[in-house]
């Protein structure tokens, strides 16, 4: 049977009079009086792959759309790393979600902070409950931050790589590090301070490893007096028994192949126990460094607890299989917080195409729903997989067929080329990329925040403390 839609008001803002007993803010229209909408209210929480599919299959459903983010742009994340490594500029790899939805008259975007979910009374909390928003439906598509295992702390010393502000901190403290070097004194200081540990060997760990050697190499030779960037110090430290664990064990060989040529350290079976300002314990092993990047795993959006359903171990709501939350029809989780597997029985992976392909699934059954007609269950067409490392090295897996080398590394620059969003950010990632191509110099190696004087004096302590023990 058809959904009977209720009376809500057009404001997306906007809730029923009976909330300012509550304490609840109205938003009113340009009138200040409340026009009812009798289309259901569909809210969407989440700007990334999954929350703009789902949004743009709905686009000629008779349903109003409110899609939330805390930020105003949607990100390219598999291209994070390369603003991380000074190759590419933030603006590059984001679009703001007004421009990608100007044209979707039935959709509204509202940048709020969502900190709670009321799934038997259909509301959503924004900024710290000063708006509650009710809903018809909800698609949450909050995406995923990293985990460190229980240990928090960890991520002030080691910052991961979801947002834009990761990697301008990672870039920060990358490029800091050179030019604390060059004011070291002690020879000690200076080591730790050109020692860069990438914990995680999946494909972020992979690509961040195989594009700092680039750096050292090239971009930065001849620019130092008293130090020789070649001389930094690479190691991947993965915790399983081997890196690109996602991959054929051929590939994965063939990988680290390629990053041992480079220089890197690869180091296999090596858990990390320990990570603070002077470095980090792994294999049992102090290692001295002072830049710690993370990549060791992902965490579901505290979001997804708020639903009252079964989790898995990495947070992630276990769906049913048309993505709906047990208990909940007229919810659905999608991207990096849902827990569904392929045909065979594999979990499905944290990747663009996956979350594309639940966002439209969430979006379709919606529409489905609403015409009375049985949801679809989600089936996920795995595009392949591919990691870069470094110049004219890669390796993919796209269908049945296995690649490596340079064939592999122009696939991966097609692929990322075609997934990003807008005319004009392609434009701009490939002429940054045949600069750096052509020149191997890095075009937005700009440091901000910390000074250097701040990392030089902790080095020194740091140094101190080691030589007195």
């Amino acid at each position: 049977m058809p959904y009977r839609a209720t009376n809500r008001p057009a404001d997306p803002l906007a809730v029923d009079n009976g909330s300012a007993a509550r304490g609840i803010h109205h938003s009113l229209t340009a009138t200040g009086t409340h026009r009812a909408d009798p289309r259901p209210h569909v809210v969407i929480i989440g700007g990334g792959f999954a929350g703009l599919s789902a949004a743009r299959a709905l686009a000629k459903a008779p349903v109003r759309i409110t899609l939330l983010d805390r930020t105003n742009h949607h990100l390219f994340q598999p291209l994070l790393y390369q603003v991380a490594t000074a190759v590419l500029n933030p603006a590059d790899i984001s679009v703001p979600i007004r421009w990608l939805l100007r044209k979707q008259q039935n959709a509204t975007v509202v940048m709020a902070e969502v900190d709670r979910i009321d799934p038997e009374g259909k509301t959503v909390s924004l900024d710290s409950g000063t708006v509650l928003l009710s809903f018809d439906y909800l698609v949450v598509a909050a995406g995923a931050r990293h985990a460190y295992f229980g240990h928090p702390e960890w991520e002030q010393h080691a910052p991961g790589l979801k947002s834009i502000e990761d990697a301008l901190e990672m870039r920060r403290r990358f490029l800091l590090s050179f030019e604390a070097a060059e004011r070291a004194s002690a020879a000690g200081e200076r080591d730790a301070l050109l020692t860069f540990v990438i914990v995680g060997g999946g494909p972020t760990g992979v690509e961040l490893a195989g594009m700092i050697p680039e750096i050292t190499h090239h971009a930065l030779t001849g620019e130092f007096r008293r130090i020789d960037p070649r001389q930094a110090r690479v190691l991947l430290l993965e915790g399983g028994p081997r890196i690109l664990p996602a991959f054929p064990e051929e590939l994965s060989a063939q990988a680290q192949r390629d990053l041992e040529s480079l220089g890197v350290e690869v180091r296999t079976r090596c858990v990390v126990t320990h990570v603070d300002s002077d470095g980090v314990v792994a294999g049992g092993e102090r290692i001295d460094a002072h830049t710690v990047f993370w990549g060791a795993g992902n965490q579901a959006s505290p979001l997804a607890r708020q639903l009252g359903v079964a989790l898995d171990r990495a947070g992630r709501v276990v769906v049913n299989p048309d993505l709906s939350v047990p208990g909940h029809p007229n919810i659905f989780c999608v991207g990096d917080m849902a827990a569904t597997t392929t045909a065979n029985g594999a979990p499905v992976p944290a990747v663009a195409p996956a979350a594309n392909q639940m966002g439209s699934l969430a979006g379709r059954n919606i529409a489905r729903h609403l015409a009375g007609e049985t949801a679809e269950p989600f089936r996920y067409l795995n595009k392949g997989d591919l990691a870069t490392i470094g110049r004219h090295k890669a390796v993919a897996v796209i269908g049945g067929l296995r690649l490596r080398g340079t064939f592999a590394w122009l696939t991966w620059l097609f692929v990322h080329v075609l997934y990003l969003v807008g005319v004009r950010n392609r434009v701009s990632v490939v002429v940054q990329w045949a600069y750096q191509y052509f020149t191997f110099q890095r075009g937005v190696r700009l440091i901000t925040g910390t000074t250097v004087h701040r990392l030089l004096k902790a080095s020194r302590a740091a140094h101190e403390k080691r030589r007195v023990a």
